[in-house]
């Protein structure tokens, strides 16, 4: 959980899903994503979001077959890094929930310990010890 230390998001990335509910379920089974929001009705997911316990989140929704849609994102092209602690952890969890395992655990050259994962829709979700350049 997000302690009171820990500032709300600012920047939400966000991605579309064919079947937003099963997305959801998977992000939250596989990785360890905490659903905070989800509004719409029976398929249809008009808005969700999902925490990420260290900090941060992403946005999601239903695509919609409406050429006049402002936010028409593609389902299947988002990619995200994610910093996580415990990535042999994170990456046996992922497997057990079904993640297609696009590269195991391994070290980066700047000394990271990273894996990637691919979920059902075709997102890329990169989870890693970096937690980005000292200010």
């Amino acid at each position: 959980m997000t302690d009171t230390r820990t500032p709300p998001p600012q920047v939400w990335p966000t991605l579309k899903a064919t079947d937003a509910r099963a997305l959801i379920r998977f992000l939250t089974d596989a990785f360890g994503f905490v659903p905070t929001a989800v509004h719409g009705e029976g398929d249809l997911v008009a808005h969700a979001e999902l925490r990420w316990p260290l900090g941060g989140g992403v946005m999601l929704g239903s695509v919609r077959d409406d050429p006049d849609d402002p936010w028409n994102l593609q389902p299947g092209t988002f990619g995200a890094y994610v910093v996580a602690d415990d990535i042999e952890a994170l990456h046996a969890r992922a497997v057990a929930a079904g993640a297609e395992i696009v590269r195991k655990p391994a070290m980066t050259d700047y000394g990271s310990h990273d894996f990637t994962a691919r979920d059902p829709e075709g997102n890329l979700w990169s989870f890693g010890t970096y937690r980005g350049e000292p200010h």
